[in-house]
């Protein structure tokens, strides 16, 4: 812990702040519910998930075992790719089987994996092994780092082991699956309510207090399109290593201290329709976050972007100049997601490309929530075999 007890103090009245501001603007959080009746000890579901796209970010986890946050944040749902997810709970395992992207997970990523099932047993109070089989699929040819698909990852892990155990009406429960979908990847709990969301979180919450809820409810954000361009880390980041070394940044303790009233201008925003508002938050705490990373250390800069980054940045500032608004967003890693207006959209794609570099783009909008799948869909989509 980095932040001194009075610092903690006040992101704690913060919360209690944001939480009173959401009551105002008529968002109705439902009590996290009564779990004391258990689940089915077998059972199959599957789910699908987006990942999600940062406007107000995060680094830095208070609890790791909660995966809970230093600050609140707030995502894009982005349909530029998707996780989809099956989980099979077994009595005749052994021990839970996971793949991801049609090979055996390896030792840390299996870790993640059989924290979030072994809180689903809790929860269902049954100690029923699990099969897990899980992909990404991206609409391009790679998926880039800083695409924000461990939380969709997450999302539809939780959605179908909650379905799987608790049935489908428990398993939608929006507080308790984005509790449940943040134990793997933090950002999950978003990705799982999808549209803009907001995460609330502070050093010390509670598990059933750290939920998300998605603040869209009306389709106020029909207008903002999204251009998502994958790119490679050749740097091999991981995103980990980044959320260990945040908190020693001097820059981290003012960007947490910030975050109340960006949160409540971001919630406003959403509430008026106003894309461009939140575009505009986006881009500016992507420099905050990367500036966070990068001042973490004083032998070990962590440089997230690619040289290409800086050429796109550019290209942001010249399109707003010539009358076209769009910003970009950037989050752990050098995959970027321009926002700007739909109609928009081919211009700033036109743009992209005449830069020459060979920019793969993807043309999307914003997704919804966590969505479970049939089960014999499911499978002809992960071509798994009976």
């Amino acid at each position: 812990m980095t932040l001194a007890p009075e610092e903690v103090a006040r992101l704690a009245a913060d919360h209690a702040w944001i939480e009173a501001c959401l009551a105002q603007r008529g968002f109705q959080v439902p009590p996290y519910p009564d779990l004391s009746a258990g689940g089915a000890p077998q059972g199959r579901a599957a789910a699908r998930a987006y990942p999600i796209q940062g406007i107000l970010k995060y680094h830095g986890l208070a609890d790791w075992r909660l995966r809970t946050a230093y600050l609140p944040s707030i995502s894009v749902n982005n349909d530029a790719a998707q996780t989809l997810t099956m989980v099979q709970f077994d009595p005749s395992l052994a021990a839970d089987q996971v793949t991801i992207n049609r090979v055996p997970a390896d030792t840390h990523a299996r870790e993640r994996v059989v924290q979030m099932l072994d809180a689903v047993r809790t929860t269902a109070r049954i100690t029923t092994r699990a099969r897990v089989d899980s992909r990404n699929f991206a609409r391009a040819t790679r998926v880039g780092k800083g695409l924000g698909t461990s939380a969709s990852a997450s999302a539809a892990l939780a959605l179908a082991a909650l379905s799987a155990t608790l049935g489908p009406t428990l398993a939608t429960h929006e507080r308790l699956l984005s509790c449940t979908a943040r134990l793997l990847a933090g950002s999950g709990c978003r990705s799982a309510v999808g549209g803009v969301s907001l995460w609330l979180s502070y050093p010390g919450i509670s598990h059933a207090d750290s939920y998300a809820l998605r603040l869209d409810r009306r389709g106020e954000l029909t207008e903002m399109g999204l251009v998502t361009i994958p790119m490679d880390s050749r740097i091999g980041l991981v995103t980990e290593a980044a959320h260990r070394e945040a908190p020693a940044s001097p820059l981290f303790s003012p960007w947490c201290q910030s975050r109340a009233k960006e949160v409540v201008a971001c919630v406003d925003a959403v509430l008026q329709g106003d894309w461009r508002t939140l575009a505009r938050w986006a881009e500016l705490d992507s420099i905050r976050l990367h500036a966070v990373t990068m001042t973490a250390s004083l032998e070990n800069k962590l440089f997230a972007w690619e040289p290409e980054n800086i050429h796109l940045f550019r290209l942001c500032n010249e399109l707003r100049a010539s009358g076209v608004p769009v910003y970009f967003s950037t989050d752990t890693g050098p995959t970027m997601v321009l926002m700007a207006r739909r109609r928009d959209i081919q211009s700033v794609i036109s743009a992209v490309q005449s830069l020459h570099m060979g920019f793969e783009t993807i043309e999307g909008s914003v997704a919804g929530p966590a969505e479970t799948v049939p089960v014999d869909q499911a499978m002809e989509e992960l071509e798994m075999t009976a």
